[in-house]
């Protein structure tokens, strides 16, 4: 795997270090953690901003509600229910 360096205030260093020491992974893994965790907050941040301007239009939010029912609907066709 190709490597990078990347600069970082002393007191992140510090800190990386403290927690490499605690957890017993390297730095690098640390700062992989850190980033993935980081990704998925916004993501999941994105996604409630995307829910809050969809409940903002009525409009799209009754298109929405039509189109999972429809899905609804659709999830068993064709499927035998077990035991029966």
């Amino acid at each position: 795997m190709a490597t990078t360096t990347i600069r970082v205030n002393e007191a992140t260093r510090d800190a990386l270090r403290e927690l490499a020491a605690t957890t017993g992974e390297p730095m690098a893994r640390l700062v992989e953690r850190a980033v993935e965790h980081l990704r998925a907050e916004e993501f999941f941040a994105e996604l409630n901003r995307a829910y809050d301007r969809l409940h903002a239009d009525a409009s799209a939010l009754a298109e929405e509600a039509a189109e999972r029912e429809e899905w609804e609907e659709s999830l068993a066709d064709g499927l035998e229910v077990d035991g029966e």
